[in-house]
């Protein structure tokens, strides 16, 4: 982001400049200021920011910037990039998630507990039609409905469990198939897993919903405002279900089938929709905020999520530095797979006290080199029994390693680190996916990534 005219010019400046022609939208602005001279004579300075990355700086600024930040209900990201290791940090009080677009998702087709209206359509199509091409392109969703209603009326109300009757639910499946080619039955088969899913809400949507936040107030933020709708609806209209996504998957159907099919969930839906907007509304007015004060898109995209919400919290960085889990650490110190991780973690701190006590990183200068392993090595070891981990040891190699880092940034490493940050910053500033939780940690002897609880 520099070149030969930069010299002798402030850093800031040209990188302002360079990086301003990337992108005209955006409005770049530069202080000529050290970090900890912003941090320590003007704290409020943060406070104008959504979201601030702080890079490069030592244990002792990033904990006061930590607590600035989050007085201000400010997001901090804090990066740092070292010789051939680095770590990315959230620190945030609360960061809650609609749109958590899961890799993986169940269907939300309540194959397990059909409503009236769908349990009514699947009553007008007969299983046993005579014309082949009816029978062929009959829904998957019609056939596992009827056919689970059939095996609970025979088996005193309750759908298929354990691996025996899940077995003998699938061959009634097989049996109702008159030819080999009938695709809709082979995709009942496969998705016959949907019909033994428990019912209700998840283990993860029920911690929401019982979070004490759930009990709102006028400062409660909107997603808790339609949690405490949510709850409300799951206890009464709901009877113990999140409202319905109303979206069905591709499927081996007639179109009359599929789009009657298709009708009937986004009338669910829809219905469900509007209960929740109604509690949400009523909920705003007992509180004394505006009614209206939540938009209907908003509460749209919240029903439509509502199985996949996702609450993130994060310690502050005092805590997770004076107050370790130290059980964890134990455990990610003599575990093989992650010691190197953890090691990197604990020299990075180790690293920063050394700098406090000697003015210099370990072997950021020639010669000494030997004498800034002793020191470091005796650091790593006073740092360890703070953290109540007395008797353990940290790699011979690694120590060494870091002292021949030198406090080093390398391209390759700080290219690395910020990728992953400004990954991390479009999630929190978008409220899509789920931010990473704890420490990352990028180890360049071995090419990993991992993630600390700490």
């Amino acid at each position: 982001m520099v070149d030969e005219s930069s010299i002798g010019q402030s850093k800031a400046k040209c990188v302002c400049a360079f990086l301003q022609e990337l992108n005209d939208a955006v409005k770049a602005k530069f202080i000529e200021e050290y970090p900890e001279a912003l941090i320590e004579t003007r704290p409020w300075f943060f406070s104008q920011f959504t979201l601030v990355v702080a890079t490069q700086l030592v244990e002792e600024w990033i904990v006061k910037l930590d607590n600035i930040c989050r007085n201000a209900n400010v997001i901090l990201v804090v990066a740092r990039s070292y010789g051939l290791t680095g770590l990315v940090r959230i620190s945030l009080k609360e960061h809650t998630v609609i749109e958590s677009k899961p890799d993986h998702f169940l269907d939300d087709l309540r194959l397990n507990n059909p409503w009236p209206e769908l349990r009514r359509f699947a009553e007008t199509i007969d299983l046993n039609a005579s014309d082949p091409v009816a029978h062929k392109h009959t829904p998957y969703v019609v056939i596992l409905v009827k056919m689970a209603e059939e095996w609970a009326k025979s088996h005193g109300g309750s759908l298929p469990s354990g691996r025996e009757e899940k077995k003998a639910f699938k061959d009634l499946l097989k049996a109702k198939m008159i030819a080999m080619d009938e695709d809709n039955y082979k995709e009942a088969i496969e998705a016959s897993f949907k019909v033994f899913a428990p019912r209700g809400i998840s283990s993860d949507l029920k911690q929401i919903v019982d979070d004490s936040c759930a009990e709102v107030d006028s400062n409660s933020s909107d997603f808790w405002i339609l949690v405490a709708a949510l709850k409300e609806f799951i206890v009464n209209e709901g009877g113990g279900e999140a409202p319905m996504e109303g979206s069905i998957p591709d499927m081996t159907s007639s179109t009359e089938h599929y789009v009657n099919l298709q009708n009937i969930y986004q009338a669910k839906a829809e219905a469900d929709f509007k209960i929740i907007e109604e509690r949400a509304r009523n909920i705003l007015k007992k509180i004394g905020r505006d009614p209206n004060s939540i938009s209907k898109t908003t509460i749209k995209s919240f029903c439509k999520n509502a199985r996949k919400l996702r609450v993130c919290r994060y310690r502050s960085l005092a805590d997770e530095f004076n107050s370790p889990i130290v059980p964890e650490l134990q455990k990610n110190l003599t575990d093989e797979d992650f010691s190197v991780a953890v090691g990197f973690y604990l020299l990075l701190r180790a690293v920063d006290r050394f700098a406090a006590n000697y003015n210099s990183f370990p072997g950021q200068f020639d010669g000494g080199i030997d004498e800034d392993i002793s020191r470091l090595k005796t650091t790593a070891v006073s740092l360890l029994s703070d953290l109540g981990c007395n008797g353990l040891t940290l790699s011979e190699d690694l120590i060494n390693e870091m002292c021949r880092f030198g406090a080093a940034e390398l391209h390759v490493v700080a290219a690395f680190i910020g990728g992953i940050a400004s990954q991390e910053v479009i999630k929190l500033i978008t409220r899509q996916f789920v931010p990473m939780s704890g420490t990352f940690v990028f180890n360049g002897i071995d090419h990993k990534s991992q993630l600390l609880s700490l």
